[in-house]
């Protein structure tokens, strides 16, 4: 009984970690939703009309941004945009790892050192995930770099 157990814990942990991983892109719109939900709260909103807000602006906040980072056409601009969501991401993986580590790490710069770590691996998540969103113009699997573009047929020769 007690190794169905230790499996089942570390099956939770996996799964957190995997939750932690996919929802890394969402963080800015979290953040944002959960600042104006309590800012609609603190003035005088009561709490389902708060958390009704905040949903609203973390959905406009995340749909914005990607239009914005598919719209986009130069790569500093995408980049810039990109870093936006990923600093919360990254904010959000230290804690996630720096959490996980005091439960397990007794030394206190391990967990610091794992906790960077983390932020690290969850920030660079991040942005590859939005990163490798297609640009404007591309065709569907060319900005992954599942394909290679076509080349119109003046270019190879068919007729």
């Amino acid at each position: 009984m007690i190794i169905i157990g230790i499996v089942l814990s570390f099956v939770g942990l996996a799964y957190l970690c995997w939750l932690l991983f996919a929802l890394a892109v969402h963080a800015l719109p979290f953040f944002a939703g959960v600042t104006v939900g309590l800012a609609a709260y603190h003035s005088g909103s009561g709490p389902v009309a708060a958390i009704i807000t905040g949903a609203i602006a973390g959905g406009i906040i995340l749909a914005l941004g990607q239009v914005a980072f598919t719209r986009l056409r130069s790569p500093v601009m995408r980049a810039a945009l990109a870093l936006l969501f990923v600093v919360p991401a990254a904010v959000a993986g230290y804690y996630a790892a720096h959490g996980l580590a005091q439960l397990v790490v007794p030394a206190e710069a391990w967990r610091d050192a794992i906790a960077i770590a983390g932020a690290t691996i969850v920030a660079a998540t991040a942005f590859t995930r939005m990163w490798l969103s297609p640009p404007p113009d591309a065709e569907p699997n060319v900005a992954a770099g599942l394909t290679s573009p076509r080349l119109p047929t003046s270019q190879t020769g068919e007729a």
